[in-house]
């Protein structure tokens, strides 16, 4: 393996992982927000139930004023009926008193409806209410959730970018390190990540098969040869290629005079 894929292979595991920590940083404040959006949805689903209630409870005072105007009225004609001396007078005061009468009925039913309406919206307000409490307490323990872990990504992430230039520090100090640096990060601002493992002659990050001499040369680790010389590449995907023997799959072992059977020999 070549003297600074190694390393690479370190650097690319601290990059994943600072990207992740970066994206989390980023997204977590994002959480928050929508759960403070929530909350003053909920806010304001109250505020309107509270709007209506307010605006039924000002519908029952002025129902009530008018229906005491109209049994004022009621009693005043009820009196002129009283006094009254001919019966054309009893008639039209009559006429008057009945739609008195009916007024208030009216708002009787009026004021009826609105307090079934009032006791409809105070049920409302009570599952608001509850809702607006259940909001806030899960705002705000999200919000110190959400705090804690911004603390602990910072943190980490600070360390990670400490271990990433100082590996890139020593990498650099190689009599090659400042080209492979430049591969490295050519191929990572392309494709998101610069180097892949070649397992069971595959290239991990495309899938594609090795030629049979690429993946022999990408095995072999006697000094001088190609892949402790040069950064080896996948020729399909160009990611950079390395080879851990731990991790392949047991290869064949050719056939032997020992493994052939008795048998097909004699024969």
């Amino acid at each position: 393996m070549h003297p600074d894929l190694a390393k690479l292979v370190v650097l690319q595991s601290h990059d994943i992982e600072a990207k992740r920590l970066r994206g989390q940083i980023d997204a977590l404040p994002r959480q928050l927000a929508a759960l403070e959006a929530k909350a003053r949805a909920t806010e304001g689903q109250r505020a309107a139930v509270l709007d209506l209630i307010a605006k039924e409870e000002a519908l029952r005072r002025r129902q009530e004023s008018e229906i005491a105007d109209q049994k004022q009225k009621l009693a005043r004609t009820q009196k002129k009926i009283d006094l009254s001396t001919t019966s054309v007078q009893v008639t039209a005061l009559e006429h008057e008193a009945a739609f008195a009468r009916a007024q208030i009925n009216r708002l009787e039913d009026a004021e009826l409806e609105s307090m079934e309406r009032g006791e409809a919206l105070d049920a409302q307000r009570a599952r608001a209410d509850q809702a607006v409490a259940d909001a806030a307490r899960q705002l705000e323990q999200e919000r110190a959730r959400i705090n804690e872990l911004l603390a602990r990504d910072r943190a980490e992430l600070a360390v990670l970018d400490g271990k990433r230039e100082a590996l890139r520090t020593e990498i650099a100090q190689s009599p090659t390190g400042e080209d492979s640096l430049s591969t490295y990060d050519r191929i990572s601002r392309s494709k998101g990540a610069a180097v892949a493992q070649a397992l069971n002659q595959k290239c991990s990050a495309c899938q594609m098969m090795l030629r049979p001499q690429h993946w022999n040369d990408l095995r072999d680790n006697t000094p001088g040869s190609p892949s402790s010389q040069t950064l080896m590449t996948c020729e399909n995907c160009g990611h950079l290629l390395y080879y851990d023997p731990a991790r392949d799959a047991p290869q064949p072992k050719p056939a032997t005079t020992e493994s052939i059977p008795t048998q097909a020999l004699s024969s």
